[in-house]
């Protein structure tokens, strides 16, 4: 059923495994993970012709790119293949999933379906989940695996990824959720894989905040310290130098323990963490993204305070340092000033299309503001390039799911030399021979990391930049990405070693088979999990 591919040797191996056993897949990105997905789904097909194939992805884009790749490379009519996006009506769905064979769906229109008992897993043959590292918390791979295995009368569940997690306690959530009994790791290191791999060099280019940066930081530093002392004062912190994420579970826990008995010191505690969280990413726009994206946050605030009964809001508004941080940077901002790493990000630009002018490069921004910001700047200095974000949501700018794949399309023709991204363009997009990855701003996340720097080094070796502001929170996600890769990589060494195919303990998807080892003194993943997740983490 397959035509115009040729799997490579790792492929066929994983494939071996994925045909006996329920499985995930960790593959460097650009290895042909999607091959995989083809080759099992020709098999389960030709196994059982009557049965349907269901391929999750978290994004539309990334779904309507696997829906394409699949009519490309599998003998089946086009009428066998149907996209389901939140853009399909419910009865439509129905329908196509009466008549389709394979189906490319994002998850969340499908969990509805079989809440409302619309669609059926019985007939369906093969549970493809995408991007598999999701498959964590509330998000809703976790349903649809669960009511999967409960649901089909033969299922067989393929999850992929370049990255299910820092830490052995988060891959074994992932294999549990998903009902994994095996587990397939490839490393760029393995011999195997090697000779595909293409080497990636990475850049850190710095830039210097300018004085009247510094000034408004330093306003908005003592803020938030100030905010963060007053809850240290209340005996609910032993430091103000607290990572957001902490504080984040201290806010969570506040609210826990408010449910049960409404103190008044606890409520002002979480007024004043709101407050600090709110200077927080007040401080980040200002330190990684720009002047107009710190005014803009600043205005909404304000403008917020006119209407909401919030106290953290009102209160905030009110302190003399914001008033003077938001006045500050307004002048600022019309005095014409900009961020520093906008200017840099253009000449780097001009300088890799100078050296390879029919050249394509991605680059990364966490914001919209901040990415049209940078394709307004390209433009003016004649550099050919547009945006591409998300759907839009309340209050921003967004692309329809049309537009989206026109612009991928014209982006692959060469119609322009720079695809502006936010995180949509992160996970598994087929955009073939990019010679250059920025990153606006480094992000904390080794998944994301990853995820990015994968969009080049496919064909040929790979480019990397980041911008970096020196002296920032900037610093701080390099390394915290840096680190959390680091652990990662070796937590999946030891996986591949020790653990490749045992099932999680405790599975509450997935009952007992003849392929769950029976040995009660052989470690499982989950067992493993925890006793190595009770190491202490040291940070250099």
């Amino acid at each position: 059923m397959l035509k115009d591919v040729s799997p490579r040797l790792y492929q066929e191996s994983i494939f071996a495994t994925a045909v006996q056993k329920n499985s995930l897949v960790v593959l460097p990105t650009g290895l042909g993970k999607t091959l995989i997905a083809l080759m099992l789904t020709a098999f389960r097909l030709k196994s059982d012709p009557s049965s349907k194939i269901l391929f999750f992805a978290p994004t539309r884009p990334l779904a309507e790119q696997h829906r394409s790749s699949f009519q490309k490379h599998l003998d089946l009519p086009d009428s066998a293949f149907a996209l389901f996006t939140g853009n399909v009506t419910p009865a439509k769905r129905a329908a196509l999933w009466r008549s389709a064979s394979v189906i490319f769906a994002t998850p969340q229109g499908i969990e509805n379906d079989i809440i409302n008992k619309s669609i059926s897993f019985k007939d369906v043959s093969l549970l493809i989940f995408d991007e598999a590292h999701r498959a964590v918390g509330d998000y809703s791979y976790v349903f649809l695996a669960k009511e999967y295995h409960k649901q089909a009368k033969n299922p067989k569940v393929l999850a992929l990824t370049a990255s299910p997690g820092e830490n052995l306690d988060k891959i074994a959530e992932v294999c549990t959720n998903l009902g994994i009994d095996g587990v397939e790791v490839r490393s760029p290191e393995d011999p195997d894989v090697a000779p595909y791999v293409q080497d990636t060099q990475i850049k850190f280019e710095f830039v210097d905040l300018p004085p009247e940066f510094v000034a408004i930081k330093k306003l908005l530093e003592e803020c938030e310290q100030d905010k963060l002392s007053q809850v240290k004062s209340l005996g609910l912190l032993s430091t103000t130098q607290i990572h957001k994420g902490e504080l984040l579970a201290l806010q969570r826990q506040l609210f826990a323990d408010m449910a049960a008995n409404r103190d008044p010191e606890r409520m002002k505690a979480v007024s004043l963490i709101a407050e600090a969280l709110k200077v927080s990413h007040a401080l980040e726009m200002l330190e990684t993204q720009g002047l107009s994206q710190l005014v803009s946050y600043l205005d909404r605030l304000v403008d917020e305070s006119r209407t909401s009964k919030v106290k953290a809001v009102q209160n905030l508004v009110r302190d003399p340092r914001f008033i003077s941080a938001r006045q500050r940077a307004k002048v600022l901002q019309s005095s014409g000033s900009i961020h520093p790493k906008l200017p840099r990000c253009v000449f780097i630009v001009q300088d890799v299309l100078k050296r390879v002018p029919q050249g394509k490069l991605i680059v990364f921004s966490q914001f919209r503001d901040t990415g049209l910001s940078i394709v307004n700047a390209l433009e003016t200095q004649g550099i050919s390039a547009k945006v591409f974000v998300g759907q839009q949501k309340k209050g921003e700018s967004g692309m329809s799911q049309k537009i989206q794949a026109q612009v991928l399309q014209e982006f692959r023709e060469g119609l322009f030399s720079v695809l502006v991204a936010t995180s949509v363009a992160e996970e598994g997009l087929d955009i073939p021979a990019v010679d250059y990855v920025l990153f606006y701003e480094p992000v904390p996340s080794a998944i994301r990391s990853i995820q990015r720097r994968g969009r080049t080094g496919r064909q040929e070796e790979g480019n990397v930049v980041v911008l970096l502001s020196r002296g920032t929170r900037d610093e701080a996600y390099r390394w915290s990405a840096h680190h959390k890769e680091k652990r990662m990589n070796s937590l999946l060494k030891t996986l591949k070693s020790k653990l490749a195919q045992t099932l999680p303990s405790k599975s509450p998807v997935l009952p007992p088979s003849s392929s769950v080892p029976s040995d009660p003194n052989q470690p499982t993943l989950a067992s493993f999990a925890t006793e190595e997740s009770s190491k202490p983490i040291i940070f250099a």
